[in-house]
């Protein structure tokens, strides 16, 4: 149950009733949630693998591709059928694979009712494509968006970010894969083409007349991996590359395998890491995104293992995802000892700090966002430290989902400097645009801004939360 002292905070605090819906709150959760929840028999599904989008047309130096945002009717539970929001009636949205220096063009559609704004999450482009709060697309209109794709090989995303919206819609459905890669990544021997697969994970109340009900994290005790709940995935006795993400709206997860063998971690938010980490447990918040490479050789055909969520409710089954080893497989591919050389750290000459808060409003130095208020200056080619704090403490008992918080900038990826005075460890490791907080805890982020000068954000990507107002501008001004 929500700490008492908290709960009577939200009720008083406008800002906080936009993390999630508060009304009705009850102890079993049935009321709050406004129905009955809909039984689930963990691995009913095959896995599915999200659909790539083929390009519309092409050219030269560019892919251009066409999306409707709709709505559309999917089974995520064994039998039910859900409506959600979709882009191109995919859940989730298909993926769309880009290359390194080769310009991708989405005009997005909205047949929806709801405004929408799509945003490239972990891309570099201009203000204008970047899907800000305030430029949306409404009912009936439609945005060409441009990604010139000048980065190197990582796994992104796109998702809604329309201004005290986009929590619902992309819980609703409106997340979708964007992979970039480059020559360097290539060349590498890792895992590729069937053996290469994305997780993308979240949870969701399912009721038991299908309806996808958007509430507080508490009340959704099913999970998703692409689009099915608690499916099964059939693999081969080789290595896979695992791409994780946390598409979650407001939960963090706490992903291993149930038997404890550990993974070899490759990347994170923003591509490769210099050299491979192994471990055994990822925490990972709303936008996270982080790769493995698993050996299923090591428990053989005939096998099973389940990755779990140590992070789960008591209430709540710990299972995500079974993988069946069915079959032998050639297996060519390698982890190399060293992936990749990253830029080096950038020196800071701007130091800045930041607080986030929940209650009594989710703000961040005591403001909520105000899309004409500037509230960060820089310059493109500024190397800046900003240091960052979550000043809720921690609640003696789960779920204590409201009070993490999940650090994320756009334009630009920052290193990991410190967490809590002391230098960061694997989980913080690699180029990140997402940094998760747990209560009480403070890290220090360096970045440099840039390539782009124009208005950007930094915000919670807890989305209740930036929905709620847990949002900053930063304007980049040209050097």
């Amino acid at each position: 149950m929500l700490n008492r002292r908290h709960l009577l905070k939200a009720a008083v605090a406008g800002g906080a009733a936009a993390l999630f819906p508060w009304e009705g709150l009850s102890g079993t959760g049935v009321a709050a949630a406004g129905g009955e929840l809909a039984q689930s028999t963990p691995f009913a599904h095959a896995m599915p693998v999200p659909r790539t989008l083929a390009p519309a047309s092409t050219t030269a130096t560019a892919d251009l591709y066409d999306l409707r945002m709709r709505e559309a009717d999917v089974e995520i539970v064994k039998g039910l059928t859900s409506r959600v929001r979709t882009y191109g009636g995919a859940f989730p949205g298909p993926t769309i694979k880009a290359s390194s220096g080769r310009e991708v063009v989405v005009r997005q559609y909205n047949d929806l009712t709801v405004d929408t704004a799509v945003h490239l999450h972990g891309a570099h482009v201009l203000s204008e494509h970047d899907g800000l709060p305030m430029d949306v697309i409404a009912p009936g209109s439609s945005r060409t968006y441009h990604y010139p794709n000048a980065q190197r090989a990582a796994s992104l995303w796109y998702h809604d970010h329309a201004h005290h919206l986009e929590a619902e819609n992309v819980y609703m459905g409106l997340h979708g894969l964007y992979l970039i890669s480059d020559p360097e990544e290539r060349k590498l021997p890792l895992p590729r083409g069937a053996y290469d697969v994305p997780l993308v994970i979240r949870d969701a109340r399912i009721e038991a007349d299908g309806t996808l009900r958007y509430t507080r994290p508490s009340d959704c005790p099913h999970m998703l991996v692409n689009g099915k709940e608690r499916p099964y995935a059939k693999v081969a006795a080789r290595k896979y590359r695992l791409r994780l993400y946390n598409a979650c709206a407001n939960r963090y997860l706490r992903l291993r395998f149930a038997d404890g063998t550990p993974f070899t971690q490759i990347a994170s938010d923003g591509g490769l890491l210099e050299q491979p980490l192994e471990r055994d447990e990822l925490l990972m918040l709303g936008g996270e995104r982080i790769e493995v490479v698993v050996d299923f050789s090591r428990w053989g055909e005939g096998r099973s293992v389940v990755l779990e969520n140590a992070g789960a409710l008591p209430t709540e089954r710990p299972e995500v995802l079974r993988f069946d080893i069915t079959r032998a497989g050639a297996d060519p591919s390698q982890v190399p000892a060293r992936l990749t050389t990253l830029p080096p750290v950038p020196q800071g000459t701007v130091e800045r700090e930041f607080e986030l808060r929940t209650f009594p409003a989710m703000t961040i130095n005591g403001l909520t966002y105000d899309p004409d208020r500037v509230d960060v200056e820089t310059t493109v080619g500024t190397s800046e430290i900003w240091t960052i704090r979550n000043v809720e403490a921690p609640l003696a008992a789960p779920p204590d989902f409201h009070v993490y918080h999940s650090f994320h900038t756009h334009l630009v990826y920052f290193r990991v400097l410190e967490r809590n005075g002391r230098p960061a460890g694997a989980r913080d490791q690699g180029l990140k645009d997402t940094v998760c907080l747990g209560p009480g805890e403070t890290v220090k982020i360096a970045m440099t801004w840039g390539p782009y000068a124009g208005q950007y954000l930094y915000h919670c990507h807890q989305l209740g939360h930036s929905s709620g107002g847990q949002m900053g501008r930063i304007d980049v001004r040209a050097a």
